[in-house]
C-alpha cells in the first residue's frame, strides 16, 4: 500500500476542492481498503466525507425520499418509513453483505463501488477494465460462472449494487457537486457500459461527489418487492437479484418497472417483461410470462446458462411478491 494524504474536509466545497488529479473519496471505506490492498489504486490522497456536515440525512415529503450519500446501509433498510413505502430499497439494503458491513457502508459507496470479477480484482490479469486487451472471463476457458448473461460481450463482469437494482427500478435520480456546482442525474442513465467505456462503471465526472439521491414519492396503488438469490443467503454476492415496482388499480397493473441485478455490466431493465405486464391482472401466469420475456435475449456464457432459469423464477416470485404488497 503506497503512502498517502488523509483530508477531513467539512463542508461539500471542501470537499469537492480537496479533489485534485490522484485524490479518491473515501466514504464508509469498504470498497476502498479492497482496492488499495489489490493495488488497483495508488491514491496520494484520501478525501474522508465521513467528516462533511449533512450528508448523512434521510427525510420523506411531498418531494419523495432524500437519501444522504452517507446514510448506511443498515440504516435505509432499517427504517420504517422506507420499509413501508420503498419497500423494495429497504430490502436490498438489508440483504447486501453481512450486518457489520451494513453499519459501516454507505448508500454513495454502495452505488459507486467498482465491479467484483475476480479477473478485474487480482493483480495477476491485466483485464480490459485495467488498460488490457482482453476480458478473461470471456475468453479461451475462463471461469465466468457468475457472470452477466446481458451485455456481456465487451466485459462479463455483473454490476455489484444491490441498492443501483431497487433505486433504478423506483426512478431514483442522483445529485452531483462538483467545481462547476449541481447536477442531476437518473440513476437509469448514470451507469455506464462498457461498450461505452470499459474502463469505468458511472458518468460521475472528475471532481465530483454524489451528495443526496431522490426518490419520487410512489404512485397512487404503486408497490415494490426486491428479492436476491445467492449460494449462501446470509452474506454472499447474489447469483440473481429483482426489483420490482408494480403500479396496478383492482389487481390490474396499470404500469410496471422490473430491473435485473447481477445480470449485466449496469442494472438491466427488463423493458420486455414490464410490457408483457402491463394490462395484465397480476396473477400467477401473467408473472410467469413476464418472467420469460424477462430473459429474451440473454447471452449466457459457457458457464453460466443456469443464471436464465435462475433470473426466471426469481422474477416471477419478486412480481407475486410486489402483487402482495399492495396497500
Amino acid at each position: 500500500m503506497n503512502r498517502f494524504e488523509w483530508v477531513n474536509p467539512t463542508s461539500v466545497e471542501q470537499a469537492v476542492a480537496a479533489l485534485e488529479q490522484g485524490a479518491v473519496i473515501k466514504a464508509g471505506g469498504i470498497d476502498i481498503m479492497d482496492l488499495l490492498k489489490e493495488h488497483l489504486i495508488e491514491p496520494t490522497r484520501l478525501v474522508n466525507l465521513r467528516t462533511v456536515r449533512g450528508l448523512d440525512q434521510l427525510s420523506d415529503g411531498e418531494g419523495g425520499l432524500r437519501i444522504g450519500s452517507l446514510v448506511t446501509l443498515a440504516r435505509l433498510a432499517d427504517d420504517p418509513v422506507v420499509r413501508r413505502r420503498y419497500t423494495a430499497l429497504a430490502d436490498a439494503a438489508g440483504h447486501a453483505a453481512t450486518p457489520q458491513i451494513r453499519n459501516s457502508a454507505t448508500l454513495g459507496g454502495n452505488l459507486l463501488q467498482r465491479p467484483r470479477c475476480w479477473y478485474f480484482r487480482s493483480e495477476e490479469f491485466n483485464c480490459k477494465k485495467k488498460g488490457g486487451d482482453k476480458c478473461f472471463a470471456i475468453a479461451g476457458n475462463g471461469e465466468n460462472a457468475y457472470h452477466a448473461i446481458f451485455g456481456n460481450r465487451t466485459c462479463a463482469a455483473v454490476h455489484p449494487s444491490a441498492t443501483a437494482t431497487a433505486l433504478v427500478a423506483l426512478g431514483a435520480v442522483a445529485r452531483i457537486h462538483g467545481e462547476r456546482g449541481q447536477r442531476e442525474a437518473p440513476l437509469e442513465s448514470f451507469f455506464v457500459a462498457p461498450e461505452a467505456d470499459v474502463r469505468r462503471e458511472n458518468a460521475l465526472g472528475a471532481g465530483e461527489i454524489i451528495t443526496e439521491v431522490t426518490v419520487p414519492p410512489p404512485a397512487a396503488g404503486a408497490s415494490s418487492a426486491y428479492i436476491k438469490q445467492g449460494e449462501k443467503e446470509s452474506y454472499d454476492w447474489p447469483l440473481a437479484e429483482v426489483a420490482v415496482v408494480i403500479e396496478q388499480q383492482g389487481g390490474v397493473c396499470r404500469r410496471a418497472s422490473i430491473v435485473l441485478g447481477a445480470a449485466a455490466p449496469v442494472p438491466y431493465r427488463a423493458r420486455a417483461a414490464e410490457q408483457a405486464l402491463a394490462g395484465k391482472r397480476i396473477d400467477e401466469g401473467a408473472a410467469r410470462a413476464a418472467a420469460a420475456a424477462a430473459v429474451q435475449g440473454a447471452t449466457p456464457l459457457a458457464q453460466n446458462a443456469h443464471k436464465v432459469q435462475l433470473f426466471q423464477a426469481v422474477v416471477r416470485r419478486t412480481i407475486l411478491a410486489a402483487r402482495g404488497s399492495a396497500s
